[in-house]
């Protein structure tokens, strides 16, 4: 019988580890994004509000 541990399940990678690579993917996926001239979507943490962020800096706040 084979036990699989935590460690088993992810390859080896921890939790800090798989968190770094995760918010790097996020930053690529955002910059191929930018150079295609595409939207980013965000939250303003301070209005509570998700908006779209265009290449120019430009945001457009999105309704509910």
């Amino acid at each position: 019988m084979t036990i699989i541990n935590d460690l088993d399940k992810t390859c080896g990678i921890s939790d800090d580890d798989m968190t770094v690579l995760f918010k790097e993917s996020i930053r690529i996926d955002d910059e191929i994004r930018r150079i295609k001239g595409l939207p980013v979507a965000r939250y303003d943490d301070e209005l509570g509000k998700p908006y779209m962020e265009y290449p120019d800096g430009r945001r457009e706040y999105l309704d509910d």
